[in-house]
């Protein structure tokens, strides 16, 4: 007698394959069902956001309604008054300077952030362990320190 080539585990798959082919077309007969009469309209899909943020199926109350000025409104960061130092200035130690290739890393201490450097941002030649200030801008692949000298 031969064997049957249909292992358990294929047989499971088959069977969940088919139980959730059959879910999903009773959901579809349902959806098709709940349309025709016409309980899903458009209204009972609108939400609305309340003023502090939650989802809720009635409107907003006109009455509760408060005015709000344009000029009011802060988009972004407002700028600080430079009245202390150059905030963008910062000091930091050389942790690995390849001369060969001309870049290396600098330990911010405020943040001990490590930021690139090239030979080129450096007003003097510096070494590794060398205390240092600099200043940060945006570069093509993250942050890089220029206008490096010794400090």
């Amino acid at each position: 007698m031969a064997r049957s080539q249909e292992t358990y585990n294929k047989k499971e798959v088959r069977n969940k394959k088919e139980k959730k082919r059959k879910e999903k077309e009773q959901k579809r007969l349902d959806r098709r069902e709940n349309a025709k009469d016409g309980t899903a309209s458009f209204e009972d899909m609108i939400a609305y956001v309340d003023e502090n943020g939650r989802i809720t199926s009635e409107p907003p109350d006109p009455t509760r309604r408060s005015k709000i000025k344009a000029e009011d409104i802060e988009v972004s960061v407002p700028k600080k008054a430079e009245d202390g130092p150059d905030e963008r200035l910062r000091s930091g130690i050389i942790t690995f300077f390849n001369e060969s290739k001309g870049f290396g890393f600098i330990r911010d201490l405020a943040n001990q952030n490590s930021v690139f450097v090239h030979i080129n941002d450096m007003e003097e030649l510096l070494a590794e362990n060398t205390r240092v200030n600099f200043e940060v801008e945006q570069g093509a692949r993250g942050p890089k320190a220029v206008r490096v000298k010794k400090g």
